[in-house]
């Protein structure tokens, strides 16, 4: 039998957070209370999931979620992406450091999939693209729940017209990349708890709520407004449990910058992340490219978390990341909850 959200004995889901701060300690902690831990496979190979997904495994903490990036085509113009990383050198030459290659991939798809099959881990979720039929339908016959992030109504009929079991429904107050099946696109701005009650009058199936929330008030809204569970992951990212560099929480602690923007600046891809310089310099020329620009611009982001600088790397947070604390993510799921 598919495990199902009201399997849980907490409606708290842990994000699957790329980039660092998703582990597989931070998912064996969500899951061990009580909620759904997940892992990230963006920018890891099969042979790492494979060893991430064995390693919550072996904790026993209970069920565990994946989350995969589906591939697009690209949509990166060869022009613009030479002349951004004209802008970038300028940059890049403070830490002494080449930029990327900004090359197309699909993030190792095909194998990953095969890791999934293997390994079967209780949920598997979906960003970036709705997957084939087909992709759905195999891990629906291998007893894996399936769940598509959607950002707006349209995209969530799409997606269970397509065969998802089950949304995750992203609002615009989300951090990290928005989860828009159209990348170019500026995210909409339809408040979480609108949009979760919009889904839920057109959508009969599972709902999960991500974006902005960070007290158990914003939790316990987003679930009267028709959620079946909540998805913390800025809540999240200054848990011990959390690979957050220090970089990253240091900003996260002192209030400073103030306030989170959303850019395609820092990856080709719009994301919500901490105001900082890098997003004054580059947001208004920084051309759309995913994963292009993302190839382009990781030595720059690498090299400044490397110097202790703030300013030149990407800080993703949502809304709510002055509510977030530190401590053991057993101790933030439970004040998060309702």
């Amino acid at each position: 039998m598919s495990f199902a959200l009201a399997d849980l004995a907490v409606p708290l889901i842990g994000a699957p957070m790329a980039g660092g701060p998703g582990t597989p300690a931070l998912a064996t902690a969500v899951s061990g209370a009580g909620g759904l831990g997940f892992l990230a496979a963006g920018y890891r190979s099969a042979q790492q999931v494979s060893e991430d997904l064995r390693a919550v495994r072996s904790a026993g903490a209970g069920p565990v979620g994946l989350n995969l990036f589906v591939p697009q085509p690209s949509t990166a113009d060869p022009a613009e992406i030479d002349r951004y990383r004209a802008e970038l050198a300028t940059v890049a030459a403070r830490y002494g450091v080449e930029l990327g290659v900004p090359r197309w991939d699909d993030d190792g798809w095909t194998d990953k999939l095969e890791v999934v099959a293997d390994l079967r881990p209780e949920v598997v979720s979906f960003t970036f693209a709705l997957p084939d039929r087909a992709v759905l339908q195999r891990l629906s016959e291998l007893g894996i729940c399936t769940l598509m992030t959607v950002t707006t109504v349209a995209e969530a009929r799409a997606a269970v017209a397509g065969g998802a079991a089950g949304l995750v429904v992203q609002g615009p107050e989300a951090g990290g990349h928005r989860g828009s099946w159209r990348p170019d696109e500026r995210p909409a701005t339809q408040p979480l708890g609108d949009l979760v009650a919009a889904v839920r009058h057109v959508v009969d199936v599972p709902i999960v709520a991500a974006g902005g929330l960070g007290t158990p008030e914003t939790v316990a809204a987003v679930l009267a407004r028709g959620a079946d569970a909540a998805q913390l992951g800025t809540a999240l990212l200054l848990s011990d449990e959390a690979g957050t560099n220090a970089v990253h929480r240091a900003a996260l602690s002192c209030g400073e910058p103030s306030e989170t923007a959303v850019t395609r600046a820092f990856s080709g891809r719009y994301a919500r992340g901490l105001h900082n310089a890098f997003v004054d310099r580059f947001d208004a020329v920084a051309p759309g490219g995913y994963p292009e620009v993302h190839h382009l611009a990781a030595p720059l982001r690498r090299a400044a978390v490397a110097a202790g600088d703030p300013d030149w790397t990407n800080l993703w947070a949502g809304t709510a990341f002055a509510a977030a604390e530190a401590g053991p993510a057993a101790a933030v799921i439970a004040a998060l909850t309702p």
